[in-house]
């Protein structure tokens, strides 16, 4: 058996933020943090991804539909979840965050009520469903019913991806194009399943985890400590390559269909 290469058992800190794209602490790094930057451009490609899904794509509706959903998951949805627990540990205050998802919430269902006159009155359920949505999720209402990887899944992968295959749609005769709505909506879910399932692990080590003791065995008789950082590490580099490869498959399919 070969000799150790570390000690038998090792421990770990906190890492020092708690996200892989969080700033350091107050001012104006509080708001960019609060955005989840990678994480809020992931799930707006899956509106993107809904509209190339689409028969034709409606620049202005996707546009709108963009914005929208910047308000509502961006801001609001964030807004609230920071002010349920701070978990992203920002100087914001209470206040602010209230006003924050209070005026970004109005904002998103103020451009779904527009569309219900520019575009079609078939676009009231989804606006219903999204001012809902974010607010029974992340104030997890209903003792936390809505905020479970189901509804994480369905409220930010299928639904915005569902809500702008319709709004470039809107009709229901040709099977195919409702087809490949669905498929979409199902990929882009399946997607925030594994958001989901690589995030929650990785936020335990970052916010509640502080030190890990241990070590790995491997079959040519090496041991490998354990630790916070090595934990963490493999799941924020995927979580990387995902933020920007979604991303990036979003806007090559849009710009492809232009």
């Amino acid at each position: 058996m070969r000799e150790p290469d570390a000690p038998a058992a090792a421990t770990g800190g906190h890492l020092d933020r708690p996200a892989f794209y969080a700033l350091r602490s107050g001012g104006w790094r509080d708001l960019v943090t609060l955005l989840h930057p990678p994480y809020t451009a992931w799930h707006l490609s899956y509106v993107a991804l809904g509209a190339a899904a689409a028969p034709e794509i409606h620049l202005g509706r996707l546009l709108a539909t963009l914005g929208a959903f910047f308000l509502a998951v961006g801001v609001a949805a964030h807004a609230l979840d920071e002010l349920n627990g701070r978990p992203l540990k920002t100087q914001l205050s209470n206040r602010s965050l209230i006003a924050l998802a209070s005026l970004s919430l109005a904002g998103a269902i103020g451009i779904g009520f527009a569309g219900l006159f520019l575009v079609s009155a078939t676009l009231a359920p989804f606006v219903a469903v999204g001012g809902f949505l974010v607010v029974a999720y992340n104030l997890e209402l209903a003792g936390g019913r809505f905020h479970t990887d189901f509804w994480f899944a369905a409220a930010w992968g299928a639904f915005p991806a569902l809500t702008s295959w319709w709004a470039n749609t809107l009709r229901l005769e040709h099977p195919e194009e409702l087809a490949a709505g669905l498929l979409v909506a199902a990929g882009c879910f399946g997607l925030s399943v594994a958001q989901r399932r690589l995030s929650a692990p990785v936020r335990e080590l970052r916010r509640r985890t502080a030190s890990v003791s241990g070590e790995q065995r491997l079959t040519d008789g090496t041991y490998v400590p354990l630790s916070v950082e090595r934990l963490a590490s493999p799941l924020d580099a995927a979580l990387r390559a995902l933020s920007w490869a979604v991303v990036a498959l979003a806007a090559g399919l849009v710009a492809l269909r232009l």
